[in-house]
């Protein structure tokens, strides 16, 4: 029994800690006492809503001898991919030299210095179907190991020389508008023209298809339109397709993780946070606000704890008629699943994806008029600066039941959470959160680079592993996070330093981004806001005056509505934007300004609507 895990802050790893197999947590003493017995290392990666983790773990990890032939062979460690996206990161990378088909759960052996030599994804107990059996795949591990150790490190050494030669990072331009544009026609002619989403023509019906958030919001962002006005029109027609497909739960709205087939039909059936908040800030911008309400209820109503920070997923299995079942609980109806016991949400409270969570909710909240989606986002701010700050004013990864993890916080966190504040700011008109999402990007940008506060990962650090190439695949990377969250602030006049920081993060993976659209939709959305002027609208007004109301469904980067002294404070902490702004004439007024440069102040809404300022 494996006591090293049980007072973990990931449910994942306490899942795991009754089990014969002696696991470590991601840590040096693992890879010390393999360095001790000369033994390889197996890093475990999956987390806590993974069906085949569950399948993986019920077969092999709970069965003594595996166990025991792991336990002599090797030094096993578990890790929540969730909780450490780094190494989770890394891995991927070196696995991706053994196997096209990557995914969770992920088994890498490594060197006792931390180098891979071997990995794969599900091996099943027993041989099937063309794959060996876990503990065959143990015992060739260890063979090779033991007799053929030269031939193993060569392989670990040509793979590290590989990655370090793959991550350096090349400097580019920032894109133009018209070579953005040339990415959407690149975009759409994959488009699945008879299922929606994206798809190669001849694609199989088992082809498996994924919600692709960034991507979907780069085609919507803010001034792409005036050079490809389809491209919003794709991104709705993605929506719609998930939204009436059985991607989307039929009681309450919230999206699932992915279909396995090209019909969006037969879900994998966890509920991710990240997802979900992407698709109500997509719906948003759809003008689907049904579809974005009925999410944002699944985030509070399903997710949110009591202490007010959002989980990090709804599993996919629950137990009906004493067995566990893998969609059973989501295929009933309302009436029937009242009775039913739901699947167990893993209540860790990720930084980054709560991040987002609460930009969702604050958008949402505005645009809808629902005060209550507000007070939801305020809650979760609370709870993270309660047990996600730590007290150096550092972000935490994450935590549980108020229990920090160990795991050190990433660009993400503070790039997501930075921008869930800004959004919350602007939403609200408070300018206290967005002095915090100040003070969190300044945590992350020096004269000459943009850093992670604290480090990265010490442990892949010692090992010299190269840093893992960043893209925008289900969510926002942290370097793409950070640059949005950065610019908004110079968006609201905080200076010209946080442009430079998101055009530094863009110019760095412009190349790759233009090569690979599909994989860096959140950056090439950062770009689009580079490569035009912004939309900034201030309105002095109640936040449920008509004018605020009308201001708030224009396409526009910035909209704020705020008070008067609220105006004052935000002027006084150093946002440019709001300075000077008051109300004419002691009527609700609106400023409606393209890069800083601000039309004649208004009041009635068709003034407002009839043209952005040139």
């Amino acid at each position: 029994m494996s006591s090293r895990l049980s007072a973990s802050a990931s449910p994942y790893l306490r899942a795991h800690a009754a089990q014969p197999v002696a696991w470590y947590p991601w840590g040096e003493e693992a890879f010390e006492v393999a360095r001790r017995r000369g033994v390889p290392v197996l890093v475990s990666i999956g987390y806590s809503t993974c069906h085949w983790c569950h399948v993986m773990s019920a077969e092999s990890f709970s069965d003594a001898a595996t166990a025991a032939l792991m336990n002599d062979h090797l030094v096993a460690i578990k890790v929540d991919r969730e909780e450490h996206p780094e190494v989770d990161a890394a891995m991927l990378a070196a696995a991706a030299a053994f196997t096209p088909h990557l995914g969770w759960p992920l088994s890498v052996f490594t060197t006792p210095e931390g180098r891979p030599f071997y990995a794969g994804t599900y091996w099943p107990a027993e041989a099937r179907g063309g794959m060996p059996a876990f503990r065959d795949v143990v015992l060739a591990v260890s063979e090779a190991w033991t007799e053929r150790r030269d031939a193993v490190a060569e392989t670990s050494q040509s793979l590290h020389r590989a990655l370090v030669a793959g991550a350096g990072a090349s400097g580019a331009d920032l894109p133009t508008l018209a070579e953005l544009a040339a990415l959407v026609d690149l975009v759409a002619a994959a488009e699945d023209r008879t299922y929606g989403g994206f798809a190669e023509a001849d694609a199989p019906m088992g082809t498996p298809k994924f919600p692709t958030v960034p991507l979907l919001r780069f085609l919507q962002a803010t001034g792409l339109d005036d050079v490809r006005p389809d491209a919003a029109a794709l991104a709705a027609r993605t929506l719609d397709a998930m939204a009436a497909s059985p991607l989307r739960d039929a009681v309450d709205g919230g999206f699932f993780r992915y279909a396995t087939r090209r019909d969006w039909t037969v879900p994998h059936y966890e509920r991710m946070l990240s997802d979900n908040a992407g698709l109500i800030e997509t719906a948003l911008d759809a003008d689907r606000g049904e579809v974005a309400a009925s999410a944002a209820r699944f985030l509070i109503d399903t997710l949110q704890t009591p202490g007010g920070g959002f989980g990090a997923a709804q599993d996919s299995e629950s137990v009906i008629a004493g067995e566990r079942n893998e969609g059973g609980y989501y295929l009933a109806d309302a009436r029937r699943r009242a009775g039913l016991e739901a699947p167990a949400v893993d209540g860790k409270i990720v930084t980054a994806w709560n991040g987002s969570a609460i930009a969702a909710l604050a958008a949402a909240g505005a645009r809808l008029g629902a005060p209550d989606l507000l007070d939801a986002a305020r809650r979760a701010v609370d709870a993270l600066e309660e047990t996600n700050v730590d007290e150096a004013g550092l972000l935490r990864r994450a935590s549980l039941d108020e229990i920090a993890s160990p795991a050190p916080a990433t660009l993400e966190d503070y790039g997501a959470y930075a921008g869930g504040l800004l959004a919350l700011a602007t939403a609200t008109g408070e300018p206290a959160y967005a002095l915090e999402a100040r003070r969190l990007v300044d945590l992350c940008l020096s004269d000459d680079e943009i850093r992670v506060p604290g480090g990265r990962d010490p442990v892949l650090a010692a090992q010299g592993a190269p840093p893992a190439s960043e893209a925008d695949i289900d969510r926002p990377s942290g370097g793409s996070a950070l640059a949005a969250a950065a610019l908004t602030l110079w968006e609201l006049g905080a200076g010209k330093r946080y442009r430079a920081a998101a055009e530094a993060i863009v110019r760095a993976r412009a190349a790759r981004a233009a090569a690979e659209p599909f994989a860096h939709g959140a950056l090439l959305r950062v770009a689009v806001r580079l490569a035009r002027p912004p939309r900034q609208v201030v309105v002095l007004a109640d936040q449920d005056d008509p004018l605020a109301l009308a201001a708030r469904g224009l396409r526009a980067d910035t909209v704020i509505v705020l008070d008067e002294d609220a105006a004052r404070r935000w002027a006084e902490a150093g946002f440019g934007l709001l300075a000077d702004r008051v109300r004419r004439n002691g009527r609700a007024t609106a400023y409606d300004c393209s890069g800083f440069m601000c039309r004649l102040p208004v009041h009635e809404i068709g003034d407002l609507t009839a043209a952005p300022p040139a």
